[in-house]
């Protein structure tokens, strides 16, 4: 396997590489496509080229088509992983958001098609799904010109695939290192006690990316079966003892998140651990492909009207299980003080 990652000095990134030189030592070739040299440079002190001479840094932008396709040369999978993902941020700057989040999809399509690339695995996320603010209307975008993708392929051995995850524990701007850094203050802002959003570790995020790898057969949209959680409750298990003003909902936030919309269930199948969104596909039938699909997942179609929504949820986390995966899983950065 020769892999790129594009944004591969994120959280997921780091992750991403950990897991894979652990479960794939035989790698050949790893490259981290990012455009922070800092990250990269604390990222290669951890794997010197000494002892890891299948890692390769590339700084490069998703946005420059050139370079990306130089950086393809010789991969044979690629896992797009850059994107810029702060809400508020992205609608206070909406077009340096599609120029990455957007541009930058159909630079990684382009350039897997020019380079002899087989696979690629691009990461969505809950707020994709009818989106409400401008980062999740890039990414639904992105979403959908990979899926697309698979229908200009041609003759190319060559599948595109997507998975949509909610909030990753412990990674760089989420709520529990937020939470975690405030403690000292005695004051832990709430946005709306009734908020809820899905909980995922970078681990079980990682998990779902291999298991699109080795499964995909191109245009699905990979949704994992995963528990949620209530604000109140994050703040109850890192801060207890603090105040919780109530802050209001910032711009472009929802209340609740979806990972799937009632319009998407007929298109929508079931296994044990995720949920397959089926490509509409003009290569057939309605009931060959879904035949094709579900014989492949040994899977079951979902209830008409289904919706995976955070406030919906049949698994809840409480504040309990929030401080024992926040020792578990969140980065060590911030658990330096974790929960006792």
């Amino acid at each position: 396997m020769k892999i790129l990652i594009t944004g591969g000095t994120g959280s997921f990134g780091k992750k991403f590489v950990e897991l894979l030189l652990k479960r794939h030592p035989d790698v050949s070739r790893i490259v981290i496509y990012s455009r922070d040299e800092l990250k990269q440079f604390e990222m290669a002190q951890h794997y010197p080229s000494s002892k890891y001479p299948n890692l390769r840094f590339f700084i490069g932008d998703v946005r420059d088509g050139d370079r990306l396709r130089l950086a393809m040369e010789g991969v044979d999978t690629v896992v797009h992983a850059a994107a810029l993902k702060q809400v508020p941020t992205a609608e206070y700057n909406p077009f340096e958001c599609i120029k990455t989040n957007v541009i930058g999809a159909q630079n990684v399509i382009e350039a897997a098609m020019a380079t002899g690339v087989n696979n690629v695995v691009a990461l969505s996320t809950d707020k994709a799904a009818a989106p409400i603010n401008l980062y999740g209307a890039t990414k639904l975008c992105s979403d959908k010109l990979f899926i697309a993708a698979n229908n200009i392929r041609g003759h190319r051995d060559l599948k595109f695939s997507v998975v949509r995850y909610g909030n990753v524990m412990g990674s760089r701007g989420s709520v529990i290192p937020f939470f975690m850094e405030k403690r000292k203050t005695g004051i832990l802002p709430i946005t709306d006690p009734g908020m809820t959003r899905f909980n995922i570790s970078l681990e079980e995020g990682v998990d779902m990316v291999f298991f699109a790898l080795e499964n995909a057969l191109g245009g699905e949209i990979f949704v994992p079966k995963i528990p949620s959680y209530r604000i109140t409750e994050v703040a109850k298990a890192i801060g207890p003892d603090c105040e919780h003003p109530v802050v209001g909902i910032r711009p472009g936030e929802k209340l609740h998140e979806e990972m799937i919309t009632a319009s998407d269930s007929q298109n929508t199948i079931e296994t044990e651990d995720y949920y397959v969104i089926v490509p509409n596909s003009q290569e057939g039938s309605y009931q060959s492909i879904m035949e094709r699909y579900l014989a492949h997942y040994k899977a079951k179609h979902v209830t008409p009207g289904f919706c995976y929504s955070s406030g919906e949820n049949t698994d809840w986390l409480d504040a309990c299980q929030i401080q024992d995966l926040i020792k578990k899983h969140a980065d060590s950065s911030f658990v330096v003080n974790a929960i006792a």
